[in-house]
């Protein structure tokens, strides 16, 4: 199916009052849900849900296998692996109707989240972060933080192209593709201009 400035596989399921962006690729066995919002070109990867009032902002990168749960929010440039997972009730239960405890995840601008790793609700992903596959993310998670583990561990920091940042003794780095500095300052990192 194609209309509307983005192409839809045949056997994907696109329900009335979804907004879909120009140039977004939709692929086999999705499912995009009423409400939810898709910016301009992403890709979403095959067998794929995209839960009501889902909000993906421009260029976002939706691989095989993952459901995107109401109360998440993905900005701009954000990378969803294969198989990773997002919740949106901290204590779900079968017998006890808990629409009304969703709590709202965001993926920040640039962020990437490894395949099979796992993002407890209620948490935000800081903007150019890296998820480790495998990761299970409890709490949350520092612009351009590297984390990796269960349950998921700062081990370094990354740059906005996904370089591992070496510090010097005046707390820069640079990164080895654009040579871009970065500076460590009380505990966070910042792109010096």
């Amino acid at each position: 199916m194609d209309g509307k400035g983005f192409f839809a596989h045949e056997t994907a399921v696109i329900d009335e009052g979804c907004r879909i962006g120009n140039g977004t690729k939709i692929w086999h066995f999705s499912h995009i849900m009423s409400g939810a919002v898709v910016g301009e070109d992403c890709n979403i990867g095959q067998n794929v849900v995209v839960s009501p009032d889902v909000v993906l902002g421009r260029n976002v990168k939706v691989q095989n296998n993952v459901s995107i749960y109401t109360g998440v929010i993905c900005e701009d440039d954000v990378f969803l692996g294969p198989s990773m997972v997002f919740t949106n009730v901290i204590n779900p239960r079968s017998h006890v109707p808990r629409k009304h405890e969703f709590r709202q995840t965001i993926v920040r601008r640039g962020a990437s989240i490894g395949a099979n790793a796992t993002v407890v609700c209620g948490n935000e992903i800081g903007e150019y972060a890296m998820i480790g596959a495998g990761a299970v993310v409890t709490h949350s998670i520092k612009p351009y933080a590297l984390v990796v583990g269960n349950p998921a561990r700062q081990t370094g920091w990354v740059s906005a192209y996904g370089h591992k940042l070496k510090f010097n003794k005046e707390n820069k780095a640079i990164c080895p593709e654009t040579g871009t500095v970065y500076e460590l300052r009380d505990g966070n990192v910042y792109e010096i201009e």
